[in-house]
């Protein structure tokens, strides 16, 4: 989700004037607003502490998947099915 917000689209991992907390968005903004601004601000800290992209982004998508209770489950599902159609195509298994 792109960062609509033109004060933190400016913003670099050089910018040290005014601490993050201050910076997280207006009471009543839009969700996808309040989204953005807090995973740019997110990222910010991350980058300014020296936290790894792929860190950053196992955390981002593991905060994810703990917010929405039984995703992790329909997902692995989900590959498992994948996985039985890849090996029922392949003649590897049959069909039951």
């Amino acid at each position: 989700m792109p960062n609509t917000n033109p004060s933190l689209k400016a913003q670099t991992v050089a910018d040290d004037a005014s601490p993050v907390a201050a910076k997280l968005p207006a009471p009543g903004a839009p969700w996808h607003v309040e989204v953005g601004d807090l995973l740019a601000q997110s990222a910010l800290l991350c980058a300014k502490n020296g936290v790894d992209m792929e860190t950053f982004m196992k955390g981002a998508w593991s905060a994810y998947v703990e917010a929405r209770p039984g995703l992790r489950d329909e997902i692995e599902e989900m590959q498992l099915k994948s996985q039985l159609d890849t090996l029922r195509k392949d003649g590897k298994i049959g069909l039951a």
